[in-house]
């Protein structure tokens, strides 16, 4: 018999901090080399939506996420993301538990967004949220958590009040007035750009969490190259992430990005001055979802889980 995590049960067993460190440990263990996963694998039906299948493995167990992203969804009262999670046990093989994948998403999406923004964002400073979606509230709550001032922004003004009330946090009034935060972090679908060439100043931070496929964007390749860059993993940025219409177009080199997780290991250098603008491009890997997987699974005798038989 499986434990299966339903969205609550994991929002229950894994708190914003606890997803914090967890995402922490996975981006150094995978710099490190202990942890290791295969690029993302996407099963298009666009303009609808795709599917992606994303396996991991360290820390004693495997992880396969079989997940989905459908922006349309929301019109017809479904989630924009959906799935499962599966852990098992590394060295036999054996599934050990079956998770909600929308919520293990949102977990690593709103840690990894605060990750980036303590590495590499001037400390202390104000923060604002673009985008009031599940991920969205995440990312707030993410922040929030780690003791920053946290403001929402979203198109749909009513969403943006009821998640902020819900949070205990402002709402921006204006997209202008988010996107002039300290920390800025955008979780949209990522069919516009939200931050056009000059429209960062010195000393910003922007955690990109929004466009994680093909074809989507937040900022301008204009924009990037006003920046330092950082990013989740170099391969998968590249190709399916912000950062794959700046490459195509010549505009950025491998050489001009740096990971996340060698700057946490010291590899690499993050912010070199206040003055400087930094970008973290976040198009979520599988050893989050393991991390955070982990974290749950380590709850398991705590909790009240129903069993699958499989």
């Amino acid at each position: 018999m499986v434990p299966f995590y339903s969205a609550r049960q994991v929002e229950v067993a894994v708190s914003p901090e606890r997803a914090f460190e967890a995402v922490r440990t996975a981006f150094v263990a995978h710099a490190g080399g202990d942890w290791t996963m295969q690029p993302k694998l996407y099963v298009t039906n666009y303009p609808a939506g795709d599917f992606r299948a994303m396996p991991a493995l360290g820390g004693g167990h495997a992880l396969l996420k079989w997940v989905t992203s459908f922006p349309g969804n929301p019109a017809r009262g479904l989630p924009t993301v959906s799935g499962v999670v599966i852990l098992s046990d590394a060295e036999t093989g054996v599934v050990e538990a079956v998770m909600d994948a929308g919520s293990v998403t949102a977990l690593r999406t709103g840690a990894a967004a605060a990750l980036g923004a303590e590495t590499l964002g001037v400390p202390g400073g104000s923060a604002a949220v673009i985008g009031a979606g599940v991920n969205g509230r995440a990312c707030a709550q993410s922040l929030k958590a780690l003791g920053r001032e946290v403001s929402l922004w979203d198109v749909d003004d009513e969403r943006a009040h009821s998640v902020a009330a819900g949070l205990g946090i402002g709402v921006a009034a204006s997209q202008a007035e988010a996107v002039g935060a300290d920390v800025v972090v955008t979780v949209t679908p990522g069919k516009q750009i939200l931050l056009p060439e000059g429209s960062l100043r010195p000393g910003q931070h922007v955690s990109l969490m929004g466009a994680d496929g093909p074809g989507k964007a937040e900022i301008a390749v204009e924009e990037i190259r006003r920046t330092r860059i950082f990013c989740d993993e170099w391969e998968q940025a590249s190709h399916g992430g912000e950062l794959a219409a700046a490459v195509e177009a010549g505009a950025i080199t491998r050489d001009d990005v740096t990971e996340l997780g060698a700057v946490l290991i010291g590899k690499a250098s993050g912010r070199s001055s206040a003055e400087e603008i930094t970008i973290f491009d976040s198009t979520g890997l599988a050893i989050q979802d393991l991390a955070i997987a982990i974290a749950a699974y380590e709850r398991a005798g705590e909790l009240d889980l129903p069993l699958l038989e499989l």
